[in-house]
């Protein structure tokens, strides 16, 4: 029984996508579930798998092509017995290639013109399978010199100047478009302070055991904090939660927090809903969640749309300062940055303090000074006596 396998259906939002990366070949013997083919559009990379046991009989759509929703991409024979794994529809135009294709450094190739040796037969083992001067002195049909041999392989030869061209991702260019958008149509300003995380800290300290004890094994971090800190924060300054359209201002009687991820392919945002139902718990379990399907490409677009305000942590990377660029049509975004123990005046003496700097960077047309400073400072008092956040004072 033939099967068409088709693109994922894209929501109104994402008008295409591109064929990222086939798992299967033509002829392989495929299990029920298993992935097939990615499908990389502006906003994630959605993976389409076998509809039952079988083997792929035709691939209709190459890996770089646009498609649309519910395009068919290849044919499917469900029951049938699959074999050795058979070239993709790349394979010959590849195994066709000529020498020039191949990579190498320019010394490589003078030497490989030299000996009369074929590139296509040479294995590269500089950066991006590059083949280097040494590559092509391990392959002459002479031995190589002792000494030659001896010397360690290096990533190019020295003096020369490789360069590698490969196409930006659909990903990619997406979220360039939307940064440059960012900062090119907002009038966006940063605003900055400080943080004690010391009571923050003695309290997941205290609590953390019973905590994952309690909640089938979910951890206490430090994020859950600050997205019910923030919570709060845009229920008394409901302008932080709003958004421009057009020559509206439109303003959500909810809060839905937006928690920048960072995958292999680039920065996504998926959106925790109604943050002001959730408990601590339920929170760290949707951002470990997220983090394990971002990371495995598996986030869904609708997870991703959407979100009245976005919270970055530049912080898991050492970020000691950093200004976040606003995440359109949201009026602000709040950057987490490294916990640094620092000496601090405290009622008179020095203490050393474990100290976060909190930026919020926040769109002028909509925000003016005042709010942003007091939407800050307001987040600032609710985690520097979290008892604040849940008695909601």
């Amino acid at each position: 029984m033939s099967i068409d396998i088709k693109a994922p259906t894209f929501p109104e939002s994402v008008a295409d996508g591109s064929v990222a990366t086939w798992h299967k070949q033509v002829g392989e013997a495929v299990s029920r579930d298993e992935p097939l083919v990615d499908i990389e559009t502006d906003k994630v990379v959605l993976e389409v798998v076998a509809p039952a046991d079988g083997v792929l009989t035709e691939i209709l759509r190459g890996e770089g092509d646009t498609v649309l929703s519910d395009e068919v991409l290849a044919k499917f024979a469900e029951g049938a017995a699959g074999s050795a794994a058979a070239p993709t529809a790349e394979a010959p135009a590849a195994a066709a290639a000529s020498a020039d294709d191949v990579k190498a450094s320019p010394a490589a190739r003078k030497m490989m013109d030299e000996k009369g040796l074929d590139a296509s037969a040479i294995t590269g083992t500089g950066k991006g399978g590059v083949i280097t001067k040494e590559d092509v002195m391990n392959a002459g049909s002479a031995p190589a010199p002792k000494a030659a041999a001896a010397a360690p392989v290096v990533e190019v030869a020295a003096g020369d100047r490789v360069e590698k061209r490969v196409a930006m991702t659909r990903l990619r260019k997406r979220i360039a478009e939307r940064l440059l958008d960012a900062s090119q149509k907002t009038a966006m300003l940063t605003t900055f302070n400080e943080v004690n995380m010391k009571p923050v800290m003695d309290l997941r300290n205290q609590y953390k055991d019973l905590f994952e004890k309690s909640h089938n094994g979910t951890r206490l971090g430090f994020m859950s904090f600050f997205v019910k800190a923030a919570c709060e924060a845009l229920k008394r300054f409901p302008v932080v939660n709003a958004s421009i359209d057009g020559d509206d201002i439109v303003y959500h009687g909810y809060q839905d927090v937006g928690v920048a991820v960072s995958t292999d392919k680039g920065l996504v945002v998926p959106v925790l809903r109604d943050t002001d139902s959730m408990s601590l718990a339920k929170i760290e379990e949707k951002i470990r969640d997220f983090g394990l399907r971002a990371r495995d490409g598996k986030l869904g677009i609708d997870e991703m749309q959407g979100g009245t305000f976005t919270i970055t942590n530049g912080g898991v990377f050492g970020s000691l300062l950093s200004t976040p660029i606003l995440n359109p049509p949201q009026t602000a975004i709040l950057g987490m940055h490294k916990i640094q123990e620092r000496p601090m005046a405290v009622n008179g003496k020095v203490e050393i303090l474990p100290m976060m700097y909190l930026a919020v960077s926040y769109d002028h047309r909509l925000l003016d000074g005042k709010d942003a400073v007091q939407f800050l400072v307001t987040i600032k008092d609710l985690l520097e006596d979290p008892a604040r956040i849940l008695l909601e004072v």
